[in-house]
């Protein structure tokens, strides 16, 4: 099993409602990706943080194996989202995989 981590920081451009906007438009996006993903087994965006941390986005997704997760960076649906819902807005982007 395969946990993929990550951590978004969105442009600096963006703030209160129009930044509460697209954070959750990138939750609906990347959730809505649930059961369409070959190998992935859970996938789950948060939004809502404390003040002590300093990204404004996270995805937590669990995919069987590390080849499931190749497969996911690649996959049609996953791609369409990243590029309509996420990229666009993003300045920072930290990854991390492990095993578990």
């Amino acid at each position: 099993m395969v946990k993929h981590v990550i951590l978004w920081k969105l442009k600096d451009e963006y703030q209160g409602e129009e930044k509460e906007k697209i954070m959750q438009g990138i939750k609906t996006g990347l959730e809505s990706l649930t059961g369409q993903i070959p190998g992935m087994t859970a996938i789950h965006v948060q939004v809502t943080k404390l003040e002590s941390s300093n990204a404004d986005v996270m995805l937590e997704t669990y995919f069987v194996d590390g080849e499931a997760l190749k497969g996911y960076a690649k996959h049609p649906a996953h791609v369409a989202v990243a590029d309509a819902a996420v990229r666009p807005y993003t300045q920072v982007r930290l990854a991390f995989d492990y095993e578990i």
